[in-house]
């Protein structure tokens, strides 16, 4: 069928971020797009739920620069991200964006919106001793390699939009830093974030503030913008979280580096975010502008709505 309807590329379109773009554009009927839905597994249940929807469903690696560039050719826009916790590797992060970056420039992109974050090192340098440094060039190596990134998108010359993300709500489920309980029963949630705000949202979110910038065109264009759902403290969170669940949460707060030793996976990592997020506060929050957020998708959900449908996955134990 023929279609006067640009098309959008979207990396990552059966995760959380790019399926969140492409539903809000397949969902939308008066939509200026259509999707091209890139995925190593064509063949899975979210790819073929996307194609019910009418996405184009193409098999494309991350890690294979020649399917990237065909997936990638004739589309106007493409929406670029990467999972560091697929592979722990930050080094790996950084060829993966550099490859998207090239194929993107090769296949005549118009529009690239790269899913980023902070380079940690632009507040604490290496030599800094108030947190560890990580594999030996890192203070937090899942939000460093994206901010490093950014540079090979620069240095490629896609037209570019870099959007800043925020700490997912999902966390609560799929990483288990819910709210735990102690030995005395009570449901506990464990963060050092002193008193300060946790920029934060649901992950399908990002996709949706992507797909307003897409609609906005080239205002975006070689620009940064910061999207959250909402900048909570720690207490609000708790008071959320006792709403939702139906039992008191008590918000404790612990030093980092007490929060570092408690060696669960990614203890030590996670520590340090937490920590980047609390010591320069101001500063994160600041570039995370509710009202931009909202105006790029006015159907945002808060805290307390993500949680009257997520309550439920959040595991209490």
């Amino acid at each position: 069928m023929l279609t006067n309807k640009k098309m959008i590329a979207i990396v990552g379109a059966t995760g959380a971020q790019g399926g969140g773009l492409a539903r809000a554009i397949l969902n939308d009927p008066q939509s200026p797009f259509t999707v091209r839905a890139l995925t190593r597994h064509v063949d899975s249940a979210p790819a073929q739920a996307l194609a019910r929807l009418g996405a184009e469903v193409v098999a494309a690696d991350i890690d294979d620069p020649a399917s990237m560039q065909r997936a990638f050719t004739g589309a106007c826009g493409a929406f670029c991200v990467t999972f560091f916790w697929a592979h722990f590797s930050p080094d790996l992060e950084i060829a993966q964006a550099t490859r998207m970056a090239q194929a993107t420039k090769q296949a005549g992109v118009q529009h690239v919106i790269w899913s980023t974050l902070e380079d940690s090192r632009t507040f604490l340098p290496l030599n800094d001793e108030r947190m560890p440094t990580l594999m030996g060039k890192y203070k937090v190596p899942h939000i460093d390699a994206k901010g490093e990134a950014d540079a090979v998108f620069r240095a490629a010359g896609t037209p570019t939009t870099f959007l800043v993300t925020s700490y997912f709500w999902e966390n609560l489920i799929n990483f288990g830093l819910g709210p735990k309980r102690g030995a005395d029963g009570k449901l506990a949630l464990v963060m050092p974030m002193g008193d300060k705000k946790l920029p934060g949202m649901a992950a399908e979110d990002i996709g949706k503030c992507a797909y307003g910038i897409f609609k906005q065109g080239s205002y975006w264009l070689s620009k940064t913008v910061g999207i959250a759902g909402q900048h909570l403290t720690g207490v609000q969170m708790a008071a959320s979280l006792t709403c939702a669940l139906g039992e008191s949460v008590t918000y404790h707060d612990v030093p980092p580096e007490v929060y570092r030793s408690f060696g669960f996976p990614g203890a030590t990592e996670l520590g340090n975010m937490f920590q980047v997020e609390r010591d320069f506060n101001e500063q994160l929050c600041a570039a995370r502008s509710l009202q931009t957020s909202w105006m790029l998708n006015p159907a945002l959900q808060t805290f307390d709505r993500w949680l009257a449908e997520n309550k439920q996955r959040i595991p209490l134990v």
